[in-house]
């Protein structure tokens, strides 16, 4: 069995999606501190060349919260907002009249919390790309905030039986490969490769959105993108 453990983000980087392919059990860890400013509810799209921030709004988000205590911001008029946006934005792009869809029926989800709009994303999307990876929000099954940081992914790790652990690269600091094979469990970080595109005739802007990768290419395409990575 091999897991990841991860903070939800919305509609996030290429990236994120190659961590969620390489394993078996994908944690979606949404019972620790929301982060303010983070990539939790906003990301990046392409419009007019240049890289545009969008933000999900959010009801009285705080670091003093869990990210899954969250709700999505009252008003509902920033669902119609960032579908127009992505409407003007890639309307001419290869594969818009397919993958809008998809996009609005993810923004559209009828979920009350930023944590739940993720995981409905994600299951849209690993549907949409044919990943199988088996999705779990932490809060629902593990209860174990009373440990922190490398103890308590470890906990997760051992009640799962995991046998690897795959994070991503900019954990390398924070987790002992040591202490992981202690529990006879594999440490591994997983270090994305350059994926670069077409987008329209501008010059390539990296690491956007998965939106704006679907907007360019087709799902085999997208699939051969979610393997270009390496192990270390």
């Amino acid at each position: 069995m091999t897991i990841a453990i991860m903070q939800p983000y919305f509609l996030p980087y290429i990236g994120y999606l190659q961590l969620v392919k390489a394993v078996d059990k994908f944690i979606l860890y949404d019972d620790v501190a929301f982060i303010n400013r983070g990539w939790i509810n906003r990301n990046r799209l392409l419009v007019n060349g240049k890289d545009h921030l969008f933000t999900v709004p959010l009801k009285d988000a705080s670091q003093n919260k869990r990210i899954r205590e969250v709700e999505l911001g009252d008003d509902p008029k920033w669902r119609a907002k960032l579908l127009k946006t992505i409407e003007q934005a890639y309307r001419k792009a290869p594969f818009y009249t397919t993958v809008y869809p998809l996009l609005e029926k993810i923004v559209n989800l009828e979920v009350r919390t930023i944590a739940e709009l993720v995981e409905g994303s994600l299951r849209e999307l690993n549907d949409y790309l044919g990943i199988r990876t088996e999705i779990v929000p932490s809060s629902t099954v593990y209860g174990n905030d009373d440990l922190k940081a490398q103890e308590r992914i470890l906990d997760i790790c051992l009640r799962e039986k995991a046998s690897r652990y795959i994070n991503p690269i900019g954990g390398q600091e924070l987790y002992d490969r040591q202490r992981f094979a202690s529990e006879g469990i594999e440490l591994f970080f997983i270090q994305s490769k350059r994926v670069e595109y077409p987008q329209f005739k501008n010059e390539f802007v990296p690491w956007l959105s998965i939106a704006d990768v679907l907007m360019f290419n087709d799902v085999p395409a997208v699939q051969q993108m979610l393997d270009a990575y390496e192990l270390v």
